[in-house]
This record gives C-alpha cells, structure tokens and sequence, in this order.
C-alpha cells in the first residue's frame, strides 16, 4: 500500500461539486441565469422530493487552525441577531422567485459555530424560515454543535423545532494535538453534549474526526477511536486534514510542515482508524464517513440512494439546494453560485435587494453527465454507461485508457459499461474522478490549487 500511497499521493478536488470551483465559467455566469436556472430544478423537484437548505452562520469566539471554513472571530454576541435579519431577508428573495411554498426536506446549519449563537436566536431564526416553508414530518434537520458551548439549552430548542441530528466536532482528544489546532475540549464536555442530545431524542449524533494533524501519532488516533467508539456515535466523519496555508492563510500557519505525519505516517492513521471502526460495527460509507449498520446513511448507500453536496453526504437526494449565510455555495443542479464572503458587502447587496451571489457556474451537457459520474464514484463506489446512450460523452474512451494503469495496480475493475472500485481502490477515489475532470485536464493548474489526495 505505501507504494501506491506515494505513486498516487498528488494534488486533486474533493469533488464536493463537478465543475470543482477553480473551473468555474464565471465571465459566461450571471445572476439572472442562476435565478432562471432555480426556478427550473424547483418547479422540476419541489413537489416530489423538495429542496435542501443550508445556512452559514460564520461567527466564532476563537481561530481553530485546522479549519477551511469561511468565519468571523469574535466574543461579540450582539452580532447575532442583526447577521440573522440578513439570512432572513436573503431567504425572503428566494422566495419571490418560487410559485409555491418551498417543502424543505433537509436543512443545515454550519458554520463557523451555530452554538455561538444563543437558543433564542436560533429559534427566531428557524420559525422565521418556515413561516413560508413547509416542513415534513421526516424532514432531515440537523447542526453542527461545538462540544464547549452547545449547551443542554440549545439542543432542546432545537429539537423543539424539529432538529434530530447533530454532529460534533471532536477532531482529537489528545491535548498536545488540541494545543496545536487551538480547539481544546476535554472529553467530558463531547460526553456530555453526546449524550445531552440522547436524552433530549435526536435520533442521530455524529462525530467528526481528523487524521494528519499536526503532532499527531498512531497512538493519538487509536485513544481518539477508542474513546469515540465508547460513546457510539451513530455516524463518525474521519477526514484527511487539508493542509492549504496558501489558501486559508495565517490560520494554516502556526506550524510546520515538518510537524505534520508523512503521506504513508497518515494513510497508516486512517488505515488503523478505519479497521477500529469496522471491528466496533461501522460500516464505511462513500469517502471519509462511517455509519452503523441502522443508519439512514448506510441504507442509502446499500440502496444506492447515497447523495453527495456542498454539506457532505445525505440520504436526502434533492435537486435543488440554496445556501443562505455569507459564503455560502448553492446549488440548482444545473448551476452553482457562491455567496460574497465578506460580510458587510453580504448586508449591503440585500440592502439593495439583490440576492448577494458573486460567482457561479452553468453547467453545460458535458458537466452534468461527468458530474453524475463523479457522484455515482463518490456515492456508489462504482459508475455505468450506454454506448452513445445514458451517461455517454465523446471523451469517455480517453477516459478509459487513462485509467488502465489503476486497473493494473488493482484499483478499479474496467468493464464493457461499468466501472467497479474494489475496497483495495476507495482511498484512491479521488484520483479515480480525476481521470473524469476533463476541465482540470484541459487546463492544468499553474499553482497548487488542492490538497493532497492521500
């Protein structure tokens, strides 16, 4: 394994989307198409399957190190309710633009941290985006919880409000990794929020851990598993760290990359990290998650029902999804559009009445058979086509032939019309998707643009 680690271990997309963002068209792209573009998956999507809806809410009372995400540092509660009339009002010229009541079936809130905000907020918040939506009774809504301020207050309020997933971001519990990455919690405080939202009665909590940190050691990995699996969480996240200080900046470097484990020292983390998990009952699902063998997620995926977006993977498979919040990433399935990112050109665009999008991407022909590929690879671990038929394109043979060396190294089975990855070849899925990008192929990056695959 460490020679495939090294032979495939370069820069490549995550693939949360297909086109990945750096190849967005964004000189052909214009905020009336996107709107168009809405309309169309919401009139197409609305009445069978719904929409899904994601809020970033960016404010944090400290810098986390290990984190990609767009946020504002602040100990200064008196920015949250303002920040929400803006979500509020965004979300009021959405809905100018659909005929009917939107049926949320799935909504988000990331972050930065939710839990900066206070209960009461939130609840002005949520009762504030249903007052014109429906909600279903299965609807999927969840949150992302900081494992020191999400108090037994704020899971209820949530809950009232029909919440029943939550997932926590533990990373790891050894304290010279915390030091490092600035997010020290003890395991009591992940104790107790886990099972604070037990007893309340959500019916899925999830734990997010990470691999390749800084400082981090095999026996780091095997005492956060270890103390992960004795609170079982129904899902676990274990995501590859992401070392990009020439995108994220100063908050990548406060340490060196010296301090982080070697391609092959990492893939050894999650190789152990994985195999205690599957002994503990887990069942891997799509790239970097984990499920218990009851879960929505692994019963997606065995009815090969599994989705991938800009919020991970979903048992929800909706064709629309609109992001609310400064940065965020919404998408139509025949469009992207991202969100400004600076807060107050967020408020001034809404003062004027403008949904605040910046950028964005229509996908042509191409895009979206490539991108429903991509997805089925993600998803499925396996993809399918018709000669000059369903899922077809004019590249495809070239395609194929790139990916010969990996069926030669036993990553993939290459049949007639299908493509099958093995569990030799998952932690290569990425590289595997790649022999799809025919945009990243076309024009290769000058600079790094993405982390590493391994």
């Amino acid at each position: 394994m460490s020679s495939l680690v090294q032979k495939y271990n370069v820069a490549g997309p995550r693939y949360t989307s297909y086109p990945t963002v750096p190849y967005w068209e964004e000189a052909a792209f214009t905020k009336q198409a996107w709107e168009n573009s809405v309309i169309k998956a919401f009139k197409e999507s609305n009445s069978t399957e719904g929409i899904s809806l994601y809020i970033h809410l960016p404010f944090c009372e400290a810098m986390c190190t290990f984190c990609g995400c767009n946020k504002r540092i602040t100990v200064n509660h008196n920015v949250e309710l303002p920040y929400l009339k803006y979500v509020l009002k965004e979300w009021s010229l959405y809905l100018a633009l659909l005929d009917e009541a939107p049926v949320i079936s799935e909504l988000h809130l990331g972050g930065g941290t939710p839990t900066f905000f206070s209960p009461e907020n939130l609840k002005i918040l949520i009762d504030g985006i249903f007052k014109h939506a429906v909600q279903p009774d299965d609807a999927a809504l969840s949150f992302e919880g900081h494992p020191n301020n999400t108090t037994r207050e704020h899971l209820q309020t949530l809950h009232d409000l029909g919440f029943n997933r939550v997932s926590y971001g533990v990373q790891d519990f050894n304290l010279e990794v915390q030091k490092a990455i600035h997010r020290v919690q003890p395991f009591e405080n992940v104790q107790s929020a886990t099972f604070n939202a037990r007893e309340i009665g959500y019916s899925s909590v999830s734990h997010d851990l990470i691999y390749g940190l800084p400082f981090q050691k095999k026996e780091h990995v095997i005492h956060t598993i270890e103390q992960t699996i004795a609170l079982k969480p129904d899902r676990i996240a274990f995501y590859s760290y992401a070392f990009v200080p020439w995108i994220k900046g100063n908050g990548q470097r406060g340490f060196s990359q010296e301090n982080l484990p070697s391609p092959v020292e990492k893939r050894e983390q999650y190789e152990l990290g994985k195999q205690m998990l599957e002994d503990a009952g887990y069942i891997e699902i799509g790239m970097d998650h984990f499920a218990l063998a009851s879960d929505e997620l692994n019963i997606a995926m065995v009815t090969k029902k599994l989705h991938r977006n800009f919020m991970g993977y979903s048992s929800s498979s909706t064709q629309a999804m609109i992001g609310l919040g400064v940065s965020s990433i919404s998408d139509s399935w025949y469009g992207f559009a991202q969100n400004v990112k600076n807060i107050t050109a967020y408020k001034k665009l809404l003062d004027q009445d403008q949904i605040p999008v910046y950028r964005g991407h229509l996908l042509n022909e191409e895009d979206l058979i490539i991108r429903k590929h991509i997805l089925n690879l993600m998803c499925q671990f396996e993809t399918s086509w018709e000669q000059n038929g369903r899922l077809y394109f004019t590249e495809l043979p070239d395609v194929l032939i790139d990916l010969k060396e990996m069926e030669a190294d036993g990553l993939l089975v290459l049949e007639s019309n299908s493509i099958i990855v093995p569990e030799k070849g998952r932690a290569f899925v990425r590289n595997i998707c790649m022999a799809f990008d025919l945009r990243l192929k076309r024009k290769k990056p000058d600079t790094q643009l993405f982390s590493m695959t391994i």
